[in-house]
């Protein structure tokens, strides 16, 4: 039987008060723990700026993880305290800030804003979708796909937004055509494996490209701050979109048939609901033509960088991105009334706290790094070295894909990218092997509501119960620490070119 609607208010009185007063126990603990580390003397072996550091690496890790403030406004304290403590100049806290991939994240949300503008990225689904048919196990699975294709380009929060009135239309469908539905428990498992199927594919789906998620790009960014290298927009689809080939069907296989396992033969005018919503949207306009082949082209060309490069061409991938969105303010559409393809209206839409999020992050991951602290660090892990590399992998992923069940999945990764680095480095290790595993793990969240924005969507949709989406999440995440880390220390090997047991020159800073 489908479950009648339920509300956020249902939250069980543990999660929900432990999400209340979080806040309240950050906002003091916080302060007290710099406090703490300016009074105490530093670590043996440990200089005094690195000390500092640490204790505003440990004000900024505690007011991310509880939000005691916003997350944005917790990210700008290095402008602040590094001059204040003596850390670094203000040019040398701003610097991070302007890092390239945050413009490589800002070109690609005006790329994702301007497909929402003309409802491309609606099209775009409804086609995969008509595509896998309209069986009901084979259009979980065409949402499931429409929704990870989607959310490698356009946020997981705007596709699960688009996703979940088509995907209610269809369960209401079941409802309507069902004289007693509780007579029919398949027809609520449908329910089910759809709102979770479309939340975990855009969460699946955003782990393929640098600009899918926030922590795809934070570590990115990371790298080239901390260590001086380039991560490619090509190099990353070379690990991320395997994850995700690998990773969907299997949720979808756990969704429709082990977990929530669908009966139904066939949903009567699932079909016609689908060529409606296709009908309703009419024939391509210009407009949709035009952000389809920029978009197309801006794709192409992140891929094929390396190509073009060998050329003589001088390209980045945040430029490429740039370009591509100053394309879209460049075309236009009538040229009379001044209306262009992407006007500064939408793109104010942009997620300005998330590219602070960003700057703050890289900054104090710059600060760890040139003071000596990350290499102090490295040295007092030494001593776990016994361990087995993989092993080392399933704990980092292990515990930061649970923590993102009540943190933000971005703070989370900003919070540890700079420790699991100096872990690896204490280990002998290339910072790599960790930091990849720790930023895929920190968009895998799937067991709460609170743990992703595509969560909270579909439980709100009243579909589905907590301990449903408890029930499907545990076994999730799980399955993605084990794939995270088999994918991980196989790809990254030949992605990155990195080699077990070899310390790259570039990590120590010879």
């Amino acid at each position: 039987m489908l479950e009648s609607p339920v509300t956020p208010a249902s939250a069980p009185p543990p999660a929900a008060e432990l999400r209340r007063l979080a806040p309240r126990l950050g906002l003091l603990l916080g302060p007290l723990l710099l406090l703490a580390v300016l009074l105490l003397p530093p670590p043996e072996g440990m200089e005094a700026l690195a000390w500092r550091t640490a204790g505003v690496g440990l004000l900024m890790a505690t007011w991310w993880v509880s939000e005691a403030i916003p997350i944005p406004a917790t990210s700008l304290l290095p402008l602040v305290l590094f001059p204040l403590l003596g850390v670094a100049t203000i040019d040398a806290a701003a610097s991070p800030y302007a890092n390239p991939l945050i413009f490589l994240f800002m070109g690609g949300f005006m790329l994702a804003l301007a497909m929402q503008r003309w409802n491309l990225h609606r099209r775009i689904a409804l086609r995969i979708i008509a595509a896998l048919g309209t069986r009901p196990v084979s259009l979980v699975a065409g949402f499931m796909a429409a929704s990870a294709f989607l959310s490698m380009w356009v946020s997981n929060t705007a596709t699960t937004l688009m996703m979940l009135p088509i995907g209610l239309s269809v369960i209401e469908l079941v409802i309507r055509r069902s004289d007693r539905p509780d007579r029919h428990p398949g027809e609520s498992n449908f329910g089910v494996a759809l709102m979770l199927g479309i939340a975990y594919a855009c969460s699946i789906g955003g782990l393929g490209t640098l600009i899918g998620t926030p922590p795809n790009a934070l570590l990115a960014g990371f790298v080239r701050e901390a260590y001086g290298i380039e991560i490619g927009f090509a190099q990353w689809m070379m690990v991320g979109v395997p994850l995700v080939v690998v990773a969907l069907p299997l949720t979808w296989l756990l969704l429709t048939r082990l977990l929530y396992p669908i009966r139904m033969a066939e949903i009567p005018g699932g079909s016609e609901i689908i060529a409606r919503e296709r009908q309703s949207l009419g024939s391509p306009s210009r407009a949709e033509k035009i952000v389809a082949v920029v978009f197309t082209l801006t794709a192409a060309a992140w891929i094929f960088r390396p190509l073009l490069e060998a050329r003589g061409l001088v390209l980045s991938d945040a430029g490429i991105a740039i370009a591509g969105a100053l394309a879209l303010f460049l075309i236009p559409l009538d040229l009379r009334r001044g209306e262009f393809v992407l006007n500064w209206e939408w793109a104010q839409r942009l997620p300005w706290g998330v590219l602070i999020l960003f700057g703050g992050g890289l900054s104090l991951a710059s600060a760890i790094s040139r003071t000596g602290l990350a290499g102090w660090i490295g040295e007092e892990i030494a001593g776990f070295g016994a361990l087995p590399l993989v092993v080392v992998m399933l704990a980092v992923t292990t515990v930061i894909v649970f923590l993102t069940e009540l943190t933000s999945n971005t703070a989370t990764a900003a919070a540890f990218l700079p420790v699991v680095s100096s872990v690896a480095i204490g280990l002998g290790e290339n910072p790599l092997l960790l930091a990849i595993p720790a930023a895929l793990a920190a968009s895998c969240a799937f067991m709460m509501p609170v743990a992703t924005p595509p969560n909270a969507i579909v439980y709100g949709s009243g579909y589905l119960t907590i301990p449903q989406m408890a029930r499907a999440g545990v076994v999730l995440n799980l399955l993605l620490i084990v794939l995270i880390t088999a994918l991980a220390y196989t790809l990254v090997l030949v992605a990155f070119g990195v080699t077990p047991g070899v310390l790259p020159p570039w990590a120590t800073g010879k």
